[in-house]
């Protein structure tokens, strides 16, 4: 159990680290954490591949602020994770927008572990949690 708790601490600080505006505008970071083979279907419906995400995000002039919480995580097989949680846009006033629900899948390779799929589903909305909730 110490191996998974540890484990569920490495990805969702990896997880929360990509959400995070200074990270999301280095290239050079996106693409150590995202897998070369990695894919998202977006909120909104859409499809992305690796090079798309790293360009769009490192390029963005606006970068949200976005809240996380209620994180969950499932060993899936060896090297491979499944991490549940929802996010939302945060405005300065503190308020969450745009809810949804995120699942991302990581992947442990020769550079550590690195994110292979993710996606995001529309949800209703919920009240603050302790970020770091599981």
């Amino acid at each position: 159990m110490t191996k998974d708790l540890s484990l569920f601490d490495t990805l969702r600080d990896l997880e929360v680290l990509l959400l995070a505006p200074e990270v999301r505008r280095q290239a050079e970071q996106l693409e150590l954490l995202l897998h070369p083979g990695f894919r998202e279907f977006g909120r909104s419906g859409a499809h992305y591949a690796r090079q798309g995400i790293v360009l769009s995000l490192s390029h963005a002039s606006v970068q949200p602020d976005i809240w996380s919480q209620d994180f969950s995580m499932e060993l899936l097989s060896e090297g491979v994770a499944l991490l549940t949680y929802k996010s939302a846009h945060q405005d300065a006033s503190g308020q969450l927008e745009r809810h949804t629900l995120r699942s991302s899948i990581w992947q442990h390779t020769a550079v550590g572990w690195q994110m292979r799929f993710h996606q995001g589903t529309p949800c209703a909305p919920f009240a603050k949690a302790d970020p770091l909730s599981k």
